[in-house]
């Protein structure tokens, strides 16, 4: 065990000393050039802060946690590819902890060639990180804290000498860097097509590249008539057309025919978005039966996985001699939502067993995945998409079709409000689609 333990996480209520360890800090740093700099979580976060502000050169942030909404960066910030970032930490052992931080910047294309420490404990840190190509800068080290603590009457001989003994019989071993997953190749639309297990992800794959579009419309408008106005407008440039029938009030089955017509004419799929999320015999009814008979019209649906695998089951029992698609929900646009970590990763697990019947999945950032985005049959299909980002009063958030598609690794874009109140939906319509296929075909060449 060490003879030496230092808290530096109590600088943060002390403001003179952390304004002194920040000045000492710079100190360490002068003569070398940086644009930008980087505190390690968590205890170095308020001294870079404070540094940034005595030096004004910009500072951004590592999350520690990804978190599941949001922009879900792991680097928070203002800054430019190609830029050099400073990497303030408090003290170093082995350079671990640098080099966990160092790897996501470097992974924004970010340069990093500095670290600045307040304590280097002496123990391997400087050489480890020097095998890396980075140069570590202190402010002190700690055999002349031990020193001048003795000078001063603070520590006896015989305790500096212990630590002294203690930092040459510990050196530590170089930590290892973890390998950057090798990144799965992008494949084509038609080429997961052949993959997929489920007829339906198959057709709309082949679908998608037929017509060059990946974009899916959330029809949520007033009545039946004038869906199926919209979807007569919008359906030359859509893959998909997502429904909430039962916000219709004048919902009739005739309604289910003239849309299945309106599908067949314009080559593109229903998307009832149901949600299901009861017991597999409840879901069995409420998907054959009812009013609605989803079934019998819509070629895709969705549930949560809430109530467990069974859930697939119901609704399988109904759907999968009529041909049908099963998405999982296993992220949502909304900020909040619980759809998220483990349970994304359960949904992921059910859709991998299933793949029969499960199409695919309702996602936001699926690259973001512990073990990625899954089998390459299924699909991912995300809401939340405008041309700029942003969100609403009820707490949507809304994404990019580039980031959806190249960034977060997703397959259709959901695009609701950007296109249905836009004054020519069909040009909004074509506009979408347009941006979410350039996507694509840049995402296959990343």
């Amino acid at each position: 065990m060490s003879p030496i333990y230092l808290d530096l996480r109590v600088i943060v209520s002390y403001p003179d000393l952390l304004a002194d360890v920040a000045r000492a800090m710079n100190g360490a740093m002068k003569g070398t050039e940086y644009e930008v700099m980087c505190g390690v979580p968590y205890t170095a976060l308020p001294i870079a802060t404070v540094m940034s502000m005595y030096t004004d050169v910009p500072m951004l942030m590592r999350r520690k946690e990804v978190k599941d909404y949001g922009t879900k960066k792991a680097i928070e910030g203002a800054f430019q590819a190609g830029q050099t970032c400073l990497i303030v930490e408090d003290l170093v052992t082995s350079g671990m902890s640098v080099m966990e931080t160092v790897e996501p910047l470097k992974a924004e294309g970010l340069k990093v060639n500095d670290v600045v420490v307040l304590i280097d404990r002496e123990q391997g840190g400087a050489q480890h990180l020097a095998s890396q190509g980075l140069k570590l800068h202190s402010a002190c080290k700690i055999t002349f804290i031990m020193e001048v603590l003795e000078k001063h009457g603070k520590l006896d001989a015989s305790i500096v000498q212990k630590v002294k003994d203690f930092i040459t019989s510990n050196q530590t071993q170089k930590p290892k860097v973890a390998e950057a997953p090798a990144k799965r190749k992008r494949l084509t639309y038609e080429e997961r097509a052949k993959v997929a297990e489920n007829q339906v992800a198959k057709e709309l794959f082949e679908l998608m590249a037929r017509k060059k579009t990946n974009l899916s419309v959330a029809a949520d408008v007033d009545t039946a008539e004038e869906l199926l106005e919209l979807a007569d407008k919008i359906g030359p440039s859509i893959c998909v057309l997502k429904t909430h029938v039962d916000i219709l009030p004048d919902f009739t089955p005739e309604f289910c025919t003239k849309i299945q017509m309106l599908a067949k004419k314009h080559d593109f799929m229903i998307f009832e978005d149901r949600k299901f999320a009861d017991i597999g015999n409840t879901v069995s009814m409420q998907y054959e039966g009812g009013i609605y008979k989803i079934a019998d019209w819509s070629h895709i649906t969705n549930a949560h996985l809430v109530p467990g695998p069974g859930i697939i089951d119901g609704l399988k029992r109904g759907g999968a001699s009529k041909g049908r698609g099963l998405l999982l929900l296993a992220e949502m646009s909304s900020k909040g939502t619980l759809c998220k970590g483990e349970y994304t990763e359960a949904v992921a697990a059910a859709a991998e067993a299933n793949k029969d019947f499960v199409m695919g999945f309702i996602s936001i950032s699926p690259s973001s995945w512990k073990n990625g985005p899954g089998s390459p049959g299924l699909i991912h299909m995300t809401p939340g998409v405008q041309l700029q980002k942003g969100g609403d009063d009820l707490g949507q958030q809304y994404n990019t079709p580039e980031s959806v598609i190249r960034e977060r690794g997703s397959d259709v874009i959901i695009v609701g409000r950007g296109v249905i109140k836009a004054q020519a939906p069909e040009k909004a319509a074509e506009e979408y689609r347009s941006a979410g296929w350039e996507a694509y075909l840049i995402a296959l060449k990343d």
